[in-house]
């Protein structure tokens, strides 16, 4: 029976995704470890701070694992989350595990706890380096209803591989953020439509910016982080300069678009507005059409 990754919470993924009965968490619920900011603002807590973080199996595989709850205060990042995050990557570099999976929801940085949510953020960012530099795969798996934005969403693009769902959204900054910034003219929050075509894993992959495009089922992000268990990339100057390349390539090919759908048909697709009712396997076959008539 297939089970909804977007509809389960942090702990429920991790069930299912990881090998029967091999997850161990650290620091759970009852440590206690809760954020020191919340309570003075009168804001609820929760007694994991909205992640799990662990050890366990992936297919008899070592792994580290970490999971944001997306249902408390949308995933946010404030400081007890942050680092347990940044305590998960730095326990990488002694167990030295095939890899860490970073379950991603999250709409960036905590509100609450927005200085020391930033800190965190970038913590995270040069810990999650550090374990890529011993040669230890990052995996993202993003799928959650909040999707993954913000600095949650700069973390996700420095890892090794990026797994998505059809139905995840990835961005840097939230369609409300840049509504706020620029204009409804410029990105209306409201065209949901328009939201899901601009960050959801089908205009992703299509794109380049994740690397695997998966159904919203649980078993296949399961099948998607075994693959990529032996998926570590060295961190090179030749590499980052192939992915300034690429994005200076992508201003010129696209840089006149308005819209995804005009993007996708500059890249080839007939019909672009019929890519949102395409399945994942469908968009993979269409990505792989527009890679042939490209070249």
């Amino acid at each position: 029976m297939n089970r909804s990754f977007a509809e389960s919470t942090a702990r429920e993924r991790l069930h299912d995704l990881l090998d029967a009965g091999s997850f161990e968490e650290i620091l759970g619920p009852g440590a206690r470890v809760v954020s020191p900011h919340l309570a003075l603002l009168g804001v609820p807590s929760a007694f994991d701070d909205g992640v799990v973080v662990g050890r366990a199996t992936l297919n008899s595989q070592p792994v580290l694992v970490a999971a944001q709850e997306g249902a408390f205060m949308g995933g946010g990042v404030g400081e007890v989350h942050g680092a347990k995050l940044v305590g998960l990557f730095q326990r990488a570099l002694i167990e030295k595990p095939a890899a860490v999976l970073l379950l991603a929801e999250s709409g960036g940085v905590r509100l609450h706890e927005a200085n020391a949510g930033l800190i965190a953020v970038s913590e995270v960012m040069r810990a999650l380096l550090d374990v890529r530099a011993q040669g230890i795969a990052v995996v993202m798996l993003i799928g959650g209803e909040n999707g993954c934005f913000g600095g949650m969403g700069l973390i996700a693009r420095c890892a090794d591989v990026v797994v998505m769902s059809d139905i995840g959204r990835l961005s840097m900054s939230g369609p409300e953020v840049i509504e706020s910034s620029h204009g409804v003219e410029e990105f209306d929050a409201r065209d949901r439509a328009l939201v899901w075509r601009t960050t959801g894993g089908k205009h992703r992959y299509l794109m380049g910016d994740c690397d695997v495009l998966v159904d919203d089922d649980v078993a296949a992000f399961r099948s998607a982080a075994i693959a990529a268990l032996p998926g570590a990339h060295a961190l090179t100057l030749e590499g980052l300069e192939r992915e300034h390349a690429l994005l200076s390539a992508r201003i010129t090919d696209f840089g006149h678009c308005r819209d995804s759908a005009d993007i996708w048909q500059a890249m080839g697709v007939q019909d672009p507005m019929a890519v949102a009712e395409l399945d994942a396997q469908g968009v993979r076959d269409l990505q792989t059409a527009c890679a042939k008539e490209l070249a």
